[in-house]
């Protein structure tokens, strides 16, 4: 059986339950405010919420809205013929700043969680909104928060879940888009532009590519469309984390790489499974079973820190501290040292991950980030057609070896769902690296960031361009203006409106030409 490496978040895992799923099951990356004294306050805190029925649509819509899709409701199956069954998607509009003379619509094409989570913690589409004269829509994914097909039954029949596919998804939005420009006034002849980070970021843009009479524009941060396959190394990922480690400290790669062979040293001495759950301050007392799941979260941690590592405070998987990659590396300053040592000191640096407010009286390795986030549905995504290879080779990278098995793999997710995974759907349907003739996507990625290995990192015509944020994390563009925010993200962020006030500018240049 494939090694289980990580129940990873971002918008990647996460409901408290780290039951160590393989590399390819680690969720994309989602968004969060920071909450270090710079930061803006919750954008939430501003607006009201209210649920209306579908049909409400006609009236004034009024701040941030929840609306509960009852009236016409999406199809379970977009492209079959024999099946009339809906459900209702949630979905979620905030019209402050929305003007129906030459305004927008940004269109957040959410990914594998919760859409009121996306909403009140999304920063650049709040701060932009006023400039664009937007107004936002956040848009639930199928099967994640309560925009669930078959209820609370859409998990236990994987017959259900035949319909969990970004095809169905990227048809919903379409939908949904559709929906509101017939039923809004003033919305009808207004250009729509995509944005999403991480899964959602992939999600935008394969919404431009096979939708572009839909939206006219797409903001892709942080995703990596090009990690399938062998579109890229399949170490690239690990590789990075690595570098973020190596460059916040000298030794620091180099103590994490040496820790996974003195756990396993230490687990094998008489009483040291006890010392290591007395050394780790861990919940439970560790059995010998338990070691390799004891790595997998130790794993998962550094993951989550790269991917995580931004200039301010912030709360994103947990209360962290500004480059928390730095903090952490202060522990680790000399990998040779005793077996022991070694482990106390990868205790200091987990804590600053799990108890950077003092609060946790014990770390959980069952529970690695926040519960907002569908590990469920996206356990079954990345089984079926979200497959992302990923290896280690402890060489290139501080983490022990670990190579990529496709058998092994769908073997495991066939005892787990009863499917096997298609892993070259993505490329097929999206054409892989073949993408030169569609236009007007931004792609953005942080060089800090993991994901990025697998994102689009240079243009690729004049309307397919690409833009690095040499001190960014993950989608640090999307997330709110900070004091601290360094300048790649603020030109990064300036290169983005620029390219979405063209697109809107294009927009209406063509309207009145038609007119």
């Amino acid at each position: 059986m494939v090694r289980r490496a990580f129940f990873l978040l971002l918008a990647f895992l996460a409901p408290g339950a780290a039951i160590a799923l393989r590399p390819a099951l680690r969720t994309l990356g989602s968004l969060h405010l920071p909450t270090s004294p710079t930061s803006r306050p919750t954008v939430a805190k501003n607006y009201s919420v209210h649920y209306f029925q579908q049909k409400a649509l006609a009236g004034h819509l009024h701040m941030c809205i929840i609306q509960l899709n009852h009236h016409k409701t999406p199809q379970v199956d977009h492209f079959g013929f024999n099946t009339v069954k809906t459900f209702n998607q949630r979905y979620l509009i905030a019209d402050e700043y929305w003007r129906k003379d030459g305004g927008s619509i940004l269109f957040y094409t959410g990914n594998e969680g919760d859409i009121i989570w996306f909403c009140n913690n999304t920063g650049f589409m709040w701060d932009v909104a006023e400039e664009l004269k937007a107004m936002l829509v956040f848009a639930e994914h199928r099967y994640y928060g309560e925009s669930l097909p078959f209820g609370d039954s859409s998990f236990k029949d994987s017959r259900h879940l035949n319909f969990l596919t970004s095809e169905q998804a990227l048809a919903d939005f379409a939908e949904l888009i559709k929906h509101l420009k017939r039923t809004i006034p003033g919305a009808e002849n207004q250009p729509v532009i995509a944005l999403g980070g991480s899964y959602g970021g992939m999600l935008s843009a394969w919404l431009r590519m096979k939708y572009p009479h839909i939206v006219v524009g797409a903001l892709a941060a942080s995703a990596p469309i090009w990690q399938f396959e062998d579109l890229v190394p399949c170490g690239i990922f690990m590789k990075i984390v690595t570098t973020d480690f190596s460059k916040s400290g000298p030794y620091c790669s180099e103590s994490i790489r040496r820790s996974w062979d003195a756990i396993n040293r230490l687990s094998n001495t008489g009483g040291g499974l006890q010392w290591l759950t007395e050394a780790l301050h861990l919940c439970n007392p560790l059995a010998s079973q338990d070691i390799q799941h004891l790595k997998d979260w130790i794993a998962e941690t550094w993951v989550n820190l790269a991917m995580v590592d931004y200039p301010y405070a912030s709360n994103f998987l947990q209360p962290l501290p500004a480059w928390p990659i730095k903090v952490v590396c202060q522990y680790l300053k000399n990998p040779n040292v005793s077996d022991s040592l070694l482990l106390q000191n990868i205790f200091q640096a987990l804590n600053v991950y799990y108890n950077y407010s003092g609060q946790a009286k014990c770390l959980n390795i069952s529970a690695t980030t926040t519960s907002s986030l569908g590990s469920m549905g996206w356990s079954y995504q990345a089984c079926t057609e979200m497959v992302m290879p990923f290896c280690t080779n402890g060489i290139d990278d501080m983490f022990e070896t670990h190579l990529w098995n496709l058998k092994e793999f769908s073997d495991d997710c066939f005892k787990q769902w009863g499917v096997r995974p298609r892993p070259s759907w993505i490329t097929t349907m999206f054409g892989g690296k073949n993408i030169s003739s569609h236009t007007n996507i931004v792609f953005s990625n942080g060089e800090l960031d993991p994901w990025s290995g697998g994102g689009v990192t240079k243009d690729i015509s004049d309307t397919l361009v690409a833009i690095t944020i040499s001190e960014g994390a993950h989608h640090l563009d999307l997330r709110a203006n900070n004091a601290l925010d360094p300048l790649s993200v603020l030109l990064a962020r300036t290169f983005e409106v620029r390219h979405m006030k063209k697109w809107i500018r294009d927009f209406y240049d063509s309207a009145g030409r038609q007119n």
